[in-house]
This record gives C-alpha cells, structure tokens and sequence, in this order.
C-alpha cells in the first residue's frame, strides 16, 4: 500500500556539475520504506503529532530530499527532519519552497560518506480522531464484572498510515494557559495574538505537550513507544495523560479502526440505590460502583472519556443489557459509576405528611384609635404585616425491598436557604446545604425513614446552609 511514500521521495541527484560521485547518485534514486510510524492524537484541539522513521542510502555530496502534503490536512510549517543514526555525517544545508510546484519542499541534506541512515520526520496534522468505549459483564451474583476497554480512531487527513503506534492525549489541556506562559502574556491576551503567531505558539505547545516520553525526543527505529513508562502530567490548570496503545494498525484514509486499550477481569463491584434527586431525579436508582485502582483489578492508568455498555450474565448462556451511559475522564483512584436506572424490584415513596408554622413575627407599622362620642366605646386598627417564620415540614421515605438480597441505600438531598434538619438517621452533610444518610433494608422488608425540615423564612433565617439536630419524629 502507498501511504506517505508517495508524499516523501529520496531525489538523491546531482545539481550542477555532474561528477562521477554524483552520476552514481542519478543512478541510486530510491523512494524509501517507511519504517515505523506513530501518531499522538489530542481530540479537542484536532492536532495529530505524526513521527515517522525512514531508512534512506545516502552518496557522498549533496542529497535533496522532497516532502509533499498535496491532498492532505499536513501543517507544512511544522514539518522538521532529524538524523537519528550517523548525525555527525549529515547536515540540512537548506530548505527550499519551490514556487513551481505548491504544496512540496525539498531538504538539502549534504552528507560526508556513502552511507545508510536512519531519519525521523515530524509534522502535525488534522483530521484524525479518537474515541473510546468499553463492554463491562457482570457476573450472575454481580459481585464482579469483567471489562474491557477499546479506542476507535478515524482518519480523515488525507494520509494513510501503515502499522501506526497509537498514543492518546487523555485529560484536560489548557492551551491557552501554556500559550500565554510561552508568549508571557496574561491570559486574556492570547486571543489577540496576531494568527501566525498564534498558531506557532499552539503548535509548540502542542509539541512540548505531546512529546513526553518519546525516548528523549526520538523515536526509536526499534524501541516500541507503547512500552514506555506511563505518566501522568499536571501543569497549572492542565492534567492529561499519554495513553499508549499496545500493538499497530493500518488506519486507511476514511476509515476507522477500533482497538483494545485495556482489559480488566473479576473487577469488584457493589450494588447501591441512590436517591439523589439533583442528579437522577425524583427515583431511586440502582448503581454500580467500582473504583480505579489496583485493588479493583484496575488503576494503572486513567480512563478516557468513552461511553460504557453494561451487561449482566443471565445464567443460562447470555446476557442480559441493563444500560448504556458517557463516562468522563477517570483518573487513578476515582470511583466509576454507572447508574442502571430503576429497579422494579425495590419501591420507593416520599410522602409529605404534614406541614405547620410557628415563630412568626409580625412588623407594627402604626395604628390608629377610635372612640365613640356619647357612649363609653373605644376601638384600635393595628397595622402589621408577617416579616418572620418557620415551616415546619414532616417527610416519610418509605423503601420496600422485594428482591432476595439486602439493599444499600444512600439518600442526598439538597435545600436551599437557611434550614434545620432534624432526625434520627445519623445524617451527615455532604456540603452546606446538602443532607446524606444511608441505611440498609433486608430482603422482603420494608423501611421508613421519617425527618423534619424546619426552613427559616424571613428575618428568622439567619444564614444560608443546614444544620443537623437530633430529634424523635412522632407519627
């Protein structure tokens, strides 16, 4: 297949006067192989680093070398040649644009000995894309799930690209962060940078960023960059991740080739029912939870953004699909949780059982007094208006459990303004104004979790979060 041979072309010919070295030259005009590609791809900013390694025989004298992006998504300002064996035999002596022929440039590289060497191009490109996904299989008991991760990557760059090394830049980048620190400008500044100088401040950004454990900067003609060491990098407001593919592909122009990034059997995971009704509304769900770490069977590195598919082991030699939900960037030690909607298997019914007013206080604006002539009889008209109060709000949160297992159940709710909780549920805050408890209701069983909300309307509201008090809560 002719991928980027077409693009690169050794013209190892003489330019003025034809010596017997540099008929030899004519002669031994060769395209040569490609001999290891890699590309690190960052999604968000549609910027591929491509890095290509070349074997090519070089003659004693001067060697142009032709570079072509024609019909490609190519940045030819980024294009950078390197000698990666015999480098002290060889030098670029010029880089010429030639105006008669748009969209090639050709490297004088001028060269002290016969001989072969290796040479590593660099270039950015667009047009090539990634996204992730995963199948997790849950067990019948669902006490474990087996997951296994894949990255799709599509290549719309006009390129084709024979058994590529695939790296992902996983996280969050802020690039106009990294480009004011390079153009020492404030950030607000950036914007207004003139185009060219903008763009060659991204593209070093983007270079530095994506070039992290390439072996110094090269690539190897030998070494795989998919076994390089693993690291995470936090800068300022950035933390991302190179994500290396193990393995290559062929990635066709128009095409997309999706590829195993992980796999992770016998994962621990547990069941829980939330009722959160910021996030999932006014239901419970069941979850399920598990965390990236060593521990779980996970955790040697984050995991990219992707949708996840999950399915449960029915027992008699299938699956059964319980959900299909986005995961974001989950980065090592963080939870994974994948909500499996409701379970008609467990009831839940929040009942208002009543609600009343106390503590009211009334601002005296005036008022006037009558009297009636003749007869001992007098009245007053007092002006007021209700300035303060209390509602007093009694809830029953009722959880029917009718499978064979215990449930846990978490609940979090949120109110805003000033407001006593008051229980005994052996509530804790989860911030200023959010309440959680949890509890456990066995199979077959039914709970009631009763509370009080006291809401400061008013000159009685005081301040803006919750505070918790103990207190029995009579039917």
């Amino acid at each position: 297949m002719q991928t980027s041979l077409r693009y690169f072309t050794a013209l190892l010919a003489a330019f003025a006067v034809c010596s017997a070295d540099r008929a030899e030259n004519v002669d031994l005009s060769t395209v040569p192989r490609r001999n290891s590609v890699q590309l690190t791809i960052y999604n968000s900013e549609d910027i591929t680093l491509v890095r290509e390694t070349r074997i090519v025989t070089f003659k004693k004298g001067m060697n142009p070398l032709q570079f072509s992006w024609a019909n490609t998504q190519i940045d030819p300002s980024s294009v950078d040649l390197k000698f990666l064996t015999s480098a002290d035999k060889l030098d670029v002596q010029d880089t010429t644009f030639p105006h008669e022929k748009p969209q090639m440039l050709y490297w004088n590289v001028k060269s002290d000995v016969d001989a072969e060497a290796t040479i590593q191009i660099t270039y950015f490109t667009s047009g090539i894309t990634w996204s992730a996904d995963y199948i997790a299989v849950a067990n019948k008991e669902e006490s474990k799930l087996d997951i296994d991760g894949f990255v799709r990557v599509t290549n719309n760059s006009g390129e084709e690209y024979e058994n590529a090394q695939v790296r992902l830049v996983v996280g969050t980048i802020n690039l106009v962060e990294k480009i004011a620190e390079l153009a020492k400008l404030p950030m607000d500044k950036v914007k207004n940078l003139p185009p060219d100088e903008f763009k060659k401040a991204r593209r070093e950004v983007a270079w530095g960023m994506m070039d992290r454990g390439a072996l110094g900067g090269a690539m190897s003609a030998t070494a795989s960059p998919a076994k390089a060491e693993k690291e995470i990098i936090k800068e300022g407001l950035s933390e991302y991740f190179i994500y290396a593919i193990e393995g290559t592909e062929t990635i066709p122009n128009g095409w997309s080739k999706r590829m195993r990034s992980f796999k992770g059997n016998n994962v621990p995971v547990q069941i829980q029912y939330r009722y959160r009704p910021r996030e999932y509304g006014e239901q419970l769900v069941r979850m399920y939870l598990m965390t990236n770490n060593k521990d779980s069977k996970l955790g040697t590195t984050p995991l990219p953004d992707g949708v996840v598919r999950v399915f449960r082991n029915n027992g008699r030699d299938g699956l059964s699909y319980l959900t299909q939900q986005p995961v974001k960037y989950i980065p090592i030690g963080d939870k994974i949780e994948l909500n499996l909607g409701i379970d008609p298997e467990v009831v839940f019914e929040l009942t208002k059982l009543r609600a009343s007013r106390d503590d009211i206080w009334m601002r005296i604006n005036g008022k006037n007094e009558f009297q009636s002539v003749g007869r001992d009889a007098s009245e007053v008209e007092v002006n007021s208006m209700v300035v303060g109060w209390n509602e007093r709000s009694t809830f029953r949160q009722q959880i029917r459990n009718y499978t064979a297992k215990p449930i846990n159940v978490e609940i979090r709710r949120s109110f805003d303004g000033h407001n006593d909780f008051r229980s005994e549920l052996e509530p804790k805050l989860h911030d200023f104004q959010t309440v959680e408890f949890a509890t456990k209701v066995a199979p077959g069983a039914k709970k009631d979790l009763r509370y009080e909300i006291v809401r400061h309307q008013g000159r009685n509201a005081k301040q803006n979060n919750v505070t918790l008090e103990t207190a029995e809560i009579k039917n």
